[in-house]
């Protein structure tokens, strides 16, 4: 039997850093990640999911978890599909698809995709997941305009693998494109701490530029260097 500080996978890091390298996670950390989200999402069984991500990408770890645990139905969204938004939009309407992850610039495409279509009935999406890379906020503006900002949610996570997929949470609005705002990660999920801090590991002022660090129930890890707001 399966204890909860047992290895669950092992996937490693893009290498943004210029040394790619493994890294372990337990089954506890996946299962803490859904437990610190669960009251963002509320998801459920009546949820369909897609997974839309390569399973060496660790987006696929909250895929594929995200419906099974809540007993919800996951779709297995083809290769071919994947790379063609026309084919991908109508998956998930014949599929009636609730909760849709997606890197920004792959949602930059089925935005476009999304805005050469007539109008037509509203998606079932009730939450769209954005991840993996940074976001332009001024890029949502066509999906706002055509859609508005209230259903579906489009919520940004900022994460990385050490730390098992998200650490942050931000649900971005029209008046977020308004504002010209940059790419808003929000503030950390219920079981995690974020901090700016210096070379010396010491907090860092507003404004200052510094790196984040991120403890709590997630694996710690030092990342990206930011300037506090």
């Amino acid at each position: 039997m399966a204890e909860p500080d047992n290895l669950a996978y092992v996937i490693y890091t893009s290498g943004s850093t210029g040394k790619p390298k493994g890294v372990l996670i337990t089954h506890a950390n996946v299962s803490r990640l859904f437990d610190a989200t669960e009251s963002s999402f509320q998801f459920g069984r009546d949820d369909v999911w897609t997974l839309f991500h390569s399973y060496a990408f660790d987006f696929s770890v909250w895929e594929i978890w995200g419906a099974l645990l809540y007993g919800g139905r996951l779709v297995v969204v083809p290769y071919w599909v994947s790379r063609d938004p026309d084919a991908f939009i109508d998956l998930l309407v014949r599929e009636s698809v609730t909760v849709l992850n997606q890197t920004p610039s792959a949602f930059r495409q089925l935005i476009q995709a999304d805005g050469e279509r007539p109008p037509r009935a509203p998606f079932a999406v009730r939450s769209i997941v954005l991840g993996g890379e940074a976001l332009d906020v001024s890029s949502l503006r066509p999906w706002f305009e055509r859609h508005g900002d209230d259903h579906p949610h489009v919520i940004n996570m900022f994460g990385i693998t050490e730390t098992t997929v998200h650490v942050t949470y931000r649900r971005i609005t029209r008046a977020d494109v308004d504002a010209g705002a940059g790419s808003v990660i929000g503030v950390p999920i219920a079981d995690l701490d974020v901090y700016v801090l210096d070379r010396h590991q010491q907090l860092v002022p507003v404004g200052v530029t510094g790196e984040i660090y991120v403890g709590g129930a997630g694996r710690r890890a030092r990342i990206s260097r930011v300037a506090p707001s």
